[in-house]
């Protein structure tokens, strides 16, 4: 006989994910592995010539660059001697400024930062992630894309997610050679939504730059740095090379973050019996390192992995809590769909939205699922309604809003009239009046009209050879009678002149002024203090459009 509880387990969706027990050997570990270093370091003349074990005659070049770019070697050897911890206690202690924390934790080595946090529970990470985060308010980011690569519904789509509430907005392709016309839908979509989106297009990096460079994206993220030098080399790359690129960003006014993740290393055969977690500290620390602004980790596209060794979860969470230790800004992940739970991927997401992060999600799939080209995310469009109301159970800010249906529809129809216009006047492919009826009523790609792909696509290089720009595109709109989306283009592209948009977790609000680190500097120092919701953005979250109120059963 068999037990018919069991049989019934069984069929539980949990049971449907892949579960793994520790093998440290190859890095199936996600925290404290025996063969993790100890920390150590020794300084000589200004010099680290030895970092957590290793002389630097017998340095890789992760850890030379490492030990010469990105640590504090004022402040290094006297934190190395504090007492780990202690400095775990101060690092959730109301008491102790966020200040004085990143002056410690910047001075520390790969080695030691994991040591520090592996000494805290869950809650306790979340508690010094509240702290530690270098924005005060939180915020959101998703992502656009279908199957089709239709940039009808991308532009439809990407309106919408920013009238629900999504600061940046990212894109990336089924097809190579779609992507010009990808970034420009998301681009002119999102600015119908709401002027101050911050949009981007991953593909690979020399498109991604070039389109940044035309003023196509705002934005870049997927620039990715690993934690052991075979798998760096095996993508044909170096940090210092890395560290170029994220200034060949910088030099054109372009925001950009590098990308890793927990987990990496393993899923690429090179995790040399190290955890998940040390690897993923030397990834963050090479962050840092380049000068980079920030970091999307969380896991990203790895979760699988850490999601299926014991602590995994709480080592995603760690990441995030390193990298906000750095002082840097941090895309926290939750947009790669890792179980079949929808149980496991609430408490997976509320590890984040609950102490809040710079961008809760680094992929909230603005789409559903099937339409999802990052291969799905941990929330997607058809759990928006979910997601407004765990804000409201918990009356915490995930960066969501509540939207009626005929806000929705409309916006959604005028981004797809708008970019139509826009095509028009560009001389692309047209976009018919069946498309933009679809767009405004469509669920997904399945309910759009196919466009003729080999025409899309022979029009897409033709307008990157013909060198169109985000100035041609401000001169379509006004062409044809949308000067005030116009403006909003106009008004993110003097953005890029100005750079103020390059600080450290910067957004930027809906009248194009910066909101980062630097004007809106986390200040959390227990009950009271950080960022708490305003009355106005309160009322906005509580006020779901399926509350019965006082007159309707009146």
């Amino acid at each position: 006989m068999k037990s018919k509880r069991f049989q019934v387990l069984a069929e539980r969706d949990v049971n449907k994910d892949g579960f793994v027990a520790e093998w440290p050997e190859v890095g199936l570990i996600a925290m404290n592995s025996p063969n993790d270093p100890e920390p150590s370091i020794k300084i000589e003349n200004g010099i680290v010539v030895e970092l957590d074990g290793v002389k630097r005659e017998d340095f890789d070049m992760i850890d030379q660059f490492i030990a010469d770019y990105a640590i504090n070697v004022e402040n290094a050897e006297r934190v190395m001697a504090m007492d780990s911890q202690e400095l775990a206690k101060m690092l959730v202690d109301v008491n102790v400024s966020r200040e004085e924390i990143i002056s410690l934790t910047t001075a520390m080595t790969p080695a030691k930062i994991v040591e520090v946090v592996s000494q805290l529970n869950v809650v306790e990470m979340m508690m010094a992630l509240q702290k530690t985060r270098a924005r005060k308010t939180p915020s959101n980011q998703c992502h656009v894309t279908n199957v089709k690569d239709h940039p009808v519904q991308i532009a439809a789509d990407a309106a919408e997610a920013a009238i629900r509430g999504f600061d940046e907005q990212e894109t990336t392709v089924g097809i190579v050679r779609y992507a010009p016309f990808n970034a420009l839908a998301i681009l002119v979509g999102s600015q119908v939504g709401r002027g101050g989106v911050l949009t981007q297009c991953a593909v690979e990096e020399a498109t991604e730059l070039l389109l940044g460079m035309r003023g196509l994206t705002a934005y870049a993220e997927t620039v990715s740095v690993y934690g052991t030098e075979p798998v760096f080399v095996d993508g044909d790359d170096t940090p210092w090379s890395k560290a170029f690129l994220a200034s060949a960003y910088a030099s054109r006014g372009l925001k950009m973050r590098f990308t890793s993740g927990t987990g990496a290393e393993v899923q690429m055969g090179y995790a040399e019996g190290k955890s998940m977690l040390y690897l993923e500290a030397k990834c963050i620390y090479i962050t840092k390192g380049a000068g980079v602004q920030g970091l999307q980790n969380g896991s990203i596209s790895c979760i699988g992995v850490p999601g299926a060794v014991p602590s995994g979860i709480r080592a995603v969470l760690a990441e995030n809590l390193i990298t906000t230790m750095l002082d840097m800004e941090v895309a926290s992940g939750n947009d790669q769909t890792f179980s079949h739970s929808p149980i496991r991927r609430t408490a997976r997401t509320l590890m984040q939205m609950l102490p809040g992060t710079d961008f809760i999600f680094s992929g909230y799939s603005a789409t559903p699922n099937y339409d999802n080209m990052f291969a799905g995310s941990n929330f997607d469009a058809d759990d928006y309604d979910d997601y407004n109301v765990i804000q409201r159970d918990l009356k915490v800010d995930g960066g969501l809003r509540p939207v009626l249906e005929e806000e929705v529809v409309a916006i959604r129809n005028k981004a797809a009239r708008v970019l139509q216009a826009v095509f028009e006047e560009l001389g692309l492919p047209a976009i018919t009046d069946e498309e933009v009826e679809a767009a405004t009523y469509a669920h997904g790609s399945k309910d759009m009209p196919n466009r003729n792909v080999v025409e899309d696509l022979k029009a897409a290089q033709e307008m990157m050879e013909r060198g169109i720009t985000g100035v041609d595109i401000i001169k379509a709109l006004s062409k044809k009678g949308y000067d005030d989306i116009a403006e909003r283009l106009l008004n993110l592209m003097k953005q890029r002149v100005s750079g103020d948009y390059l600080h450290t977790s910067a957004i930027l609000d809906a009248d194009f002024n910066v909101i980062s680190a630097v004007n809106d500097v986390n200040d959390y120092a227990g009950p009271g203090t950080g960022y708490r919701m305003s009355e106005e953005r309160w009322e906005e979250i509580k006020n779901i459009p399926n509350a019965l109120r006082p007159e309707d059963i009146q």
